[in-house]
């Protein structure tokens, strides 16, 4: 089983006609409506078939109109469902927050050690050889030379 990305899937050389492309669900496929007609569309004009094992659906491009109507209806479920689960994430963190449980990453480097990559910087060491030095990314560094104290 491989993952790939939808606009891998779309792309010509990926999926050819005959093929039969399974997706798990059809929120795997597209992330709204829209999206996942015009996808399905595209793939079963070129002859591709596609499966979504949860929804327990296939498309064929030789499809009823109560096909493309359990696509819409499936789709919109879908799509809904990712907004509430995208609406409880944003409670949850907002709770976490309150509660002082959600603070993000623990820096890399402590005051001291960021204000000692300053001076080195400043006195003009190698960014590159500081940040291995240091533990660090060379982006990290950069963050940390663009944040103010």
């Amino acid at each position: 089983m491989i993952s790939l990305s939808p606009p891998t899937i779309c792309n010509s050389a990926f999926a050819r006609t005959g093929d039969t492309v399974v997706v798990h669900s059809m929120d795997r496929l597209a992330r709204n409506l829209d999206d996942l007609r015009r996808i399905v569309q595209t793939l079963t004009q070129r002859g591709v078939h596609i499966e979504f094992v949860k929804e327990h659906l296939s498309f064929t491009g030789e499809d009823s109109p109560m096909a493309n109507l359990m696509l819409s209806v499936m789709g919109a479920f879908a799509e809904f469902e990712r907004a509430l689960i995208r609406e409880r994430q944003r409670e949850g963190i907002a709770l976490a927050k309150q509660r002082g449980a959600y603070r993000g990453r623990k820096k890399s480097l402590s005051s001291e050690r960021i204000a000692e990559l300053r001076q080195r910087v400043e006195a003009g060491e190698q960014k590159t050889k500081l940040a291995r030095e240091f533990g660090i990314s060379r982006e990290t560094l950069y963050q940390y030379l663009r944040t103010d104290q």
